[in-house]
């Protein structure tokens, strides 16, 4: 089931949603308590799982299993190293099940989804146009930059899904005629949580001889991501957002440039052969395989970790998956537009339909300022400030910044000293009290007031421990 904005309904009615759900998946942490400053404990909500989400119960106890026999990869002729070669080689074969990929293409595993896109960046032909939007995460905005022989456009964010690939086309039409042109979007925002018209901006690029990435870093934890029928060239995304946060990250998609552009990294593992030559120097062949752009010991933990929640969360069954979380959005959604003063932010509106990611705005209140409130006096962890979208969260929040600055207001340019947001996001393993608990904290805060007292530490709004409320 693949996910376009355009294409994909919004949350389905309740009792569809009622027959489809499916539990909370187990994750480690879930029986965490921590203190408040009001006195005594409260089990931890964590709602910042689309800054990182904690690994599910299944990724923990699959790689406990495997620890004993971690081994070297790929060179040793050892029992261990030689099951850790297949394990390793097994784990690239899930993940492209997990992904649909077709034949031919490849699976490079990596760091993270911006170790990911610095590659592909890195591989592109000289001479590549880039076409990103500005509501990009730094990750899939900043990558191309670093190339002085790639021009980069960057296009306006648009207000309705038709809009981005109307925008879109136009910028591909007007710069062409052009050899290589790469479109790098999201699938779903890291800000509001909406789903891009991923197969519409597809096959506009497509129609202009221009290729596609899809940074999935905040949709594949949400949905199915199909490399095939979503048409799109290569897919990005990290483990440590996909319920296995042991740092290894993946690009998968096409072969060609890949194959034909110098390693990422030069070392072992990366070669085939090292010869020297007469003259003093060295003559490399390098793989044409993934393992070229894997030099150095790879991660085995991480890949397997990948791997092992690639295949709970399918055999979990994603339908299940999705109409809970639609649930959990719904509830979210209708509580805070119960309180006037909270603005969610949206570029496409409020019926667009999006992931367990929404960010907001308190009227009267910095967000770093009720964040830290939300998580001293109710034990619930949110992200507050521009993450890591800067030009997008600007964009939405417009050009109010004017606001004095109070505790924990972010340093920045004259004029931007309070811009920032809230972000609230949840998945597959978030209890429905943890929602309904953050709901409810909000209600409270902006009806009754913080109950602490706080102050600025290291730019951070934190409790004022030598003061009561």
């Amino acid at each position: 089931m693949p996910v376009s904005a355009a294409a994909t309904p919004a949350a389905p009615d309740a009792a569809t949603a009622t027959d489809a759900a499916c539990a909370p998946l187990p994750v480690l942490g879930r029986d965490v308590l921590v203190p408040l400053v009001t006195g005594g404990e409260v089990e931890y909500a964590a709602l910042d799982i689309a800054a990182s989400a904690p690994a599910l119960q299944r990724v923990w106890d699959d790689v406990a299993a495997y620890a004993p026999y971690y081994g070297s990869v790929h060179r040793g002729a050892g029992y261990l190293s030689q099951l850790s070669t297949d394990l390793f080689e097994n784990s690239r074969a899930a993940v492209a099940d997990f992904l649909g990929c077709r034949e031919g293409d490849q699976v490079v595993f990596t760091r993270s989804t911006t170790d990911s896109l610095n590659l592909l960046a890195a591989v592109l032909p000289a001479g590549t146009r880039v076409f990103v939007f500005e509501t990009e995460h730094h990750a899939s905005l900043l990558p191309w930059e670093q190339r002085a022989d790639v021009e980069v456009t960057y296009l306006d964010a648009p207000r309705t899904p038709g809009q981005a690939v109307d925008t879109l086309e136009r910028a591909l039409a007007e710069r062409e005629p052009y050899r290589h042109a790469l479109v790098c979007v999201t699938g779903a925002s890291n800000v509001t949580g909406e789903l891009w018209p991923v197969r519409e901006l597809a096959a506009a690029a497509h129609a202009h001889g221009a290729r596609i990435v899809l940074d999935a870093a905040q949709l594949a934890p949400h949905h199915p991501v199909d490399i095939a029928e979503l048409d799109v060239d290569w897919v990005a995304f990290s483990g440590h957002k996909l319920y296995a946060p042991f740092g290894a990250g993946v690009l998968a998609g096409r072969a060609d440039w890949l194959q034909a552009a110098e390693p990422y990294l030069a070392g072992g593992g990366a070669s085939r052969t090292v010869a020297r030559r007469a003259d003093g120097g060295v003559d490399v062949d390098w793989h044409t395989t993934a393992a070229r752009h894997e030099a150095g010991s790879p991660n085995v933990i991480g890949v397997y970790a990948i791997a092992a929640a690639c295949k709970a969360l399918t055999e979990a069954g994603f339908e299940g998956l999705v109409a809970r979380e639609q649930q959990l959005v719904q509830r979210v959604r209708a509580g805070l537009a119960e309180v006037p003063e909270v603005t969610v932010l949206s570029l496409f509106g409020d019926d667009a339909p999006r992931v367990g990611v929404l960010s907001f705005v308190v009227e009267g209140w910095n967000s770093s300022h009720f964040a830290a409130a939300l998580s001293a006096e109710y034990g619930i962890g949110v992200r507050d400030g521009l993450f890591c979208a800067h030009p997008l969260v600007r964009t939405l929040l417009g050009a109010e910044s004017e606001a004095p600055g109070e505790c924990g207001a972010p340093e920045g340019a004259p004029g931007e000293r309070s811009l920032n947001a809230i972000r609230v996001s949840f998945g597959a393993g978030t209890p429905d009290e943890h929602v309904e608990r953050f709901v409810q904290a909000v209600k409270e805060l902006v009806t009754q007031g913080a109950r602490w007292s706080y102050r600025t530490e290291d730019g951070r709004c934190v409790p004022d421990t030598a003061a009561a409320a």
